[in-house]
């Protein structure tokens, strides 16, 4: 899921979640908006506001558990939102560590990441 989105509809989504800062949405957010309605990923709100859909709002979170599994693959004691943790932790990613407070990376953690970076080449 979002494995067909690019780095800048990525960057988009994430602007949206944001909101609008200035009354109109960014060069990013309306490069990508035709996009990314069409795939459903955003539409309007009754506001005539962008906002992200159920699976917008999915894609991103499953990214943001990628990139803190890799965090927690690189540095042990790295930061994630608690509901990354939750999620990690529940499915066998990540295992806390009693010492340093910090998380080990699970061996079905390490085959989730080895397969995610197979697919992505």
């Amino acid at each position: 899921m979002g494995g067909d989105l690019s780095v800048d509809e990525f960057n988009a989504l994430d602007e949206i979640v944001a909101g609008v800062k200035q009354g109109r949405p960014s060069a990013c957010v309306a490069r990508n908006t035709k996009r990314l309605l069409g795939l459903k990923y955003i539409e309007y709100a009754k506001s005539g506001n962008l906002v992200l859909t159920d699976k917008g709002k999915q894609t991103l979170f499953i990214k943001s558990c990628i990139n803190g599994l890799r965090a927690i693959a690189n540095d042990p004691l790295a930061v994630l939102k608690s509901d990354v943790v939750t999620f990690l932790g529940k499915k066998g990613h990540i295992a806390a560590k009693e010492a340093d407070g910090g998380f080990d990376i699970t061996e079905k953690g390490r085959e989730c990441l080895a397969d995610i970076d197979a697919r992505s080449k």
